[in-house]
């Protein structure tokens, strides 16, 4: 067997590998062949970022195609925003949003499966991650009103959503002894430090 040829044709043959476009070497990692791959970090969810477009092909490759896409378009702060719900069956376990023609701004996650690369995810209590409120909390607001929202001491692009129960006004944070054993229910993404 010539093994010339083999070796002067490798170069062409990763040469047009590394051109296509929809092709994550990481998908060839036995840790993606079973389950959610998705992860959240400091700098987006799965291969979803401050530089992916606001199109459905982008996004659905950013989500390794696990869920079923739903378009939308809708206000916030009185900008208009679009927005892409990822489903599973006739759940959200995702929303992505951004300027129309733009790229992603924000990735809510709702999915229970979706862990951040710290190991918080969806039900871990806020006693697990703060020993306090002050200078990481605030109230929530929009639909997330009556819960709180801190920012993630690992990086200020993530934060979370934390509910649970409380007679008090919802316009101000719980004390930390209530707040102990609220969990998270959101974790968010921004392209932007919060």
């Amino acid at each position: 067997m010539n093994i010339r040829p083999l070796i002067l044709g490798l170069p062409l043959i990763l040469t047009g590998c590394s051109t296509m476009s929809n092709f994550s070497w990481s998908s060839l990692s036995p840790l993606n062949w079973f389950g959610s791959s998705l992860e959240v970090s400091g700098k987006g969810v799965g291969e979803i970022n401050a530089g992916t477009p606001m199109s459905e092909s982008a996004v659905n490759d950013g989500l390794n195609g696990d869920y079923r896409l739903r378009s939308g378009m809708g206000t916030s702060n009185g900008q208009i925003v679009a927005f892409y719900q990822a489903m599973d069956g006739d759940d959200i376990k995702l929303v992505i949003s951004g300027e129309p023609k733009g790229h992603v701004q924000r990735v809510d996650v709702m999915d229970p499966d979706v862990a951040t690369e710290w190991g918080s995810k969806l039900g871990t209590p806020f006693s697990d991650m703060y020993s306090k409120a002050f200078g990481a909390c605030k109230p929530a607001t929009g639909d997330d009103a009556g819960k709180v929202e801190c920012v993630a001491s690992q990086s200020k692009y993530v934060t979370y959503i934390f509910s649970g129960k409380w007679a008090g006004p919802q316009d101000i944070i719980p004390p930390d002894d209530t707040l102990k054993s609220w969990t998270v229910s959101k974790i968010i993404w921004h392209a932007k430090a919060q």
